[in-house]
């Protein structure tokens, strides 16, 4: 049985706009998978609101650098088969040092070398990677979120293509979740319940040629 290692931000965590809260256990997109996959794989959901790919963000009461704590991550859940990388929406806060679709794909890029740099302690061997692009930004009367990402729907709009061209370089796979789901204008970046299933039946579909 394989061993899955889903490491995003709010997307993953499931982060209910509506409340604001927190979606049940079976609509966030790991949970899916998990149903998807039964009997095949393991999940660890491993989702921190505001998490990036690689910056800091000193706004915030817990580590969000992404590529700080996950050789963490790895040491702690080996041996894993496979990581799911899902970051980059909060790359685009210009407050935490990124702002553009080619800043969160570099610190994808960077994420991606980390998982493969990582020396295990036990031999285990180098997971499989596959990345998922965020969903396009959509307008929302909400506004903290309107104002913390700056007007960057259009930046938003380009990472799909960004992270196409990192999958291709690094080959590992590659999930558009633009392709499959949309952000809800309640704050223009996460996803409702409906949403974040189809993102979920997504990822698992391209992880069943994996496991």
């Amino acid at each position: 049985m394989k061993t899955i290692l889903c490491y995003g931000d709010s997307l993953t965590w499931g982060y209910d706009a509506e409340g604001p809260g927190r979606h049940s256990h079976g609509d966030r997109w790991p949970s899916v998978v998990a149903d998807q996959l039964s009997g095949r794989a393991r999940i660890i959901p491993e989702g921190l609101n505001g998490r990036t790919t690689a910056y800091d963000d000193h706004l915030a009461p817990a580590d969000r650098n992404g590529a700080r704590v996950l050789p963490t991550m790895l040491a702690s859940h080996e041996p894993i088969d496979i990581v799911v990388l899902a970051l980059g929406t909060n790359d685009l806060k210009a407050h935490t040092g990124g702002g553009t679709a080619f800043q969160a794909a570099a610190g994808v890029g960077r994420l991606i070398s980390i998982v493969r740099e990582f020396r295990s302690t036990f031999g285990f061997g180098c997971p499989e990677i596959v990345i998922m692009s965020p969903p396009a930004l959509v307008p929302t009367d909400n506004p903290d979120f309107r104002d913390m990402f700056g007007g960057a729907i259009a930046e938003s709009q380009k990472l799909k293509a960004a992270y196409a061209r990192i999958a291709l370089q690094e080959r590992c796979a590659h999930v558009a979740a633009s392709d499959h789901c949309a952000a809800t204008p309640l704050d223009g970046v996460d996803l409702d319940a409906d949403n974040t299933r189809s993102l979920g039946l997504a990822i698992a579909s391209a992880l069943k040629t994996l496991v």
